[in-house]
């Protein structure tokens, strides 16, 4: 199809004060995930204490939430998270970005407000209804990778795109900075409050604490949404999927005051085709092919197993890891008998915000900087090795050293590596990558199928980790699970899966930087155009319901009717 002129504008575009604005509108979403996805560690350790006190533990000890419980807190968000990226996917394409942006982010408001202010006090009442509640909040994080993506992908120019999306998505490591800020302050206010209680006594406070923590996550997310309720409907999809090109033209020239709509030179083909005055509409062409065709498959369906392998295969040890945490910690606080429930759901708090700081932000910043200089394949392949080596290097001295020697510096900072390759390359690009490659009229529903198939990765990593890490011998097994494989087997699991991703990343995905989005979903089908030659040229006209009886005889016919002009579009 021939470039529409404000599509090659917004390519073309400065950078303004709109796409920053643009970046924090979009980013607020993803902020409120990782609040909501990663407060719920000190979290849990607080409703065990609460809900599960030390005389039915039965040990003496402080009171803990029993493995399957956590299992399920843990997967009920996630599974939401995959209604979500497939719902909003799809929504995103039929109704239009715009429309539905502010409903997701009304469903994340809505949701983290209602996990605290779970229903009753009884045990299985509060855990039933945080479990509906934490499903629902899923659905809305999960409806805001394909939503947040896409938009930001069709506002950006093509030569900072990368950068922009990567910067929303950095996003998420400020959210996890500020849920263990907002746990620290809770924690260590109820904690004065409460007078310093003793190890084994757990305040009525605490049920207030939890409560207040989750219900903080709504508070940056409802700041945003009257700007997303005002953010205009893309100019792609406007143009390209409801062939309306003066509405395009008319909204983006809303927010992007300097755009040159006038100054750019438009091939001589886009030249030669005429638009009619009243809308500036166009027919969609009568080949378009749907998701589930043939057509689809053979142009698209490399680059949508690419996206959602890889984004599949990072999860696994990346949500793995997050889990690993209590093995790090553990060594450098005191033991949860030898301080009260507050005490320690600050240290939990204060190690991730450790890790954030140190490992996780930087790798997003880094991120950021790098990709649009090596990009995206490059990038995510290097993040993959790294991820393999740090976790080869955690797993072989394992049982001989690092179990021994947990206060050993070079383990957390091997630890802290881990994250921050996966930041600086498949956590990051897995989420631009599915919102370059595909037609407009289909990148929100396949960024939410890649999404999907990475929530169901980090599904397995989470679940299957926390039980597959179990010591094989049960006297050294956590109380509540059965003997697993062992964490050293555990973690050479993971970084096999890592290496395996950087092979896919190697076979299955294309580098889209430094083009255009219509030129990146058309890259499949150059090279036919190219054999097809002036027929082909001929072939595209005919998609446009423009049917000339050769390219010639269009071109000599548009000059002679306009000779002044002939970069003017017939009008």
């Amino acid at each position: 199809m021939a470039p529409i002129r404000v599509l090659t504008a917004l390519d073309h575009a400065r950078t303004q004060y709109y796409h920053f604005k643009a970046i924090i509108i979009a980013g607020m979403g993803l902020f409120t995930d990782s609040y909501d996805l990663f407060c719920i560690v000190p979290v849990m350790k607080i409703i065990g204490r609460v809900y599960y006190p030390s005389s039915s533990a039965g040990d003496g000890g402080p009171g803990v939430m029993p493995p399957a419980v956590v299992s399920a807190i843990v997967s009920i968000a996630l599974l939401g998270a995959v209604v979500g990226n497939l719902l909003f996917g799809v929504l995103g394409d039929r109704v239009g970005r715009g429309r539905v942006y502010g409903a997701c982010l009304l469903l994340l408001v809505c949701s983290s407000l209602a996990s605290g202010f779970s229903i009753c006090r009884t045990r299985g009442c509060v855990l039933s209804s945080l479990c509906l509640f934490r499903f629902l909040l899923g659905v809305g994080v999960g409806g805001d990778y394909p939503l947040s993506a896409t938009i930001m992908s069709e506002f950006a120019n093509k030569r900072t795109r990368g950068a922009f999306i990567a910067a929303v998505f950095s996003m998420q490591g400020f959210g996890i900075l500020a849920s263990s800020g907002v746990t620290m302050v809770v924690a260590a206010a109820f904690d004065r409050f409460t007078g310093h209680p003793a190890p084994l006594d757990t305040p009525e406070a605490a049920d207030i604490a939890w409560r207040v923590i989750l219900m903080a996550g709504a508070v940056p997310a409802g700041l945003t949404f009257y700007w997303r309720m005002a953010m205009p409907e893309t100019a792609r999809f406007t143009a390209l999927v409801q062939h309306d090109v003066l509405k395009a033209t008319n909204d983006i020239g809303r927010v992007l005051t300097d755009l040159d709509l006038n100054g750019l030179d438009e091939d001589e083909d886009a030249a030669a085709i005429p638009r009619t005055p009243a809308s500036f509409r166009y027919a969609p062409p009568a080949s378009q092919y749907g998701l589930f065709s043939l057509a689809f498959l053979r142009q698209h369906g490399r680059n949508l197993f690419g996206c959602a392998s890889t984004w599949f295969l990072l999860d696994i040890p990346y949500y793995s890891s997050t889990l690993f945490q209590s093995q790090i910690y553990r060594p450098w606080f005191p033991p949860a008998s030898h301080q009260n429930v507050f005490r320690e759901a600050y240290d939990v708090a204060r190690f991730q915000a450790i890790i954030a700081v140190a490992s996780t932000i930087p790798g997003y910043f880094v991120a950021v900087l790098l990709i649009e200089r090596v990009g995206r394949r490059w990038l995510q392949m290097a993040g993959f090795f790294l991820m393999a080596a740090f976790l080869f290097a955690l797993a072989g001295p394992y049982d001989h050293y690092w179990r021994g020697n947990g206060k050993n510096a070079w383990y957390i900072v091997l630890y802290g590596l881990t994250f921050f390759s996966a930041n600086l390359g498949p956590n990051t690009t897995t989420f631009i990558l599915p919102a370059e490659l595909f037609p407009a009229r289909l990148r929100s529903t396949c960024h939410g199928i890649s999404a999907a198939a990475g929530k169901v990765g980090a599904l397995v990593g989470s679940i299957g980790f926390l039980w597959a890490s179990q010591e094989r011998n049960r006297g050294e097994v956590q109380a509540g699970y059965e003997p697993g494989i062992g964490m050293m087997y555990a973690l050479v699991i993971l970084g096999a899966i890592s290496l395996l991703g950087l092979a896919v990343t190697y076979f299955f995905t294309p580098e889209t930087m430094g083009r255009s989005l219509e030129e990146n979903e058309s890259s499949e089908q150059g090279d036919q155009d190219l054999q097809d030659g002036d027929g082909g040229m001929t072939m595209r006209l005919q998609e446009l319901n423009l049917t000339p009886k050769s390219p010639a005889s269009l071109v000599s016919s548009h000059v002679s009717s306009s000779p002044i002009h002939p970069h003017r579009f017939s009008v």
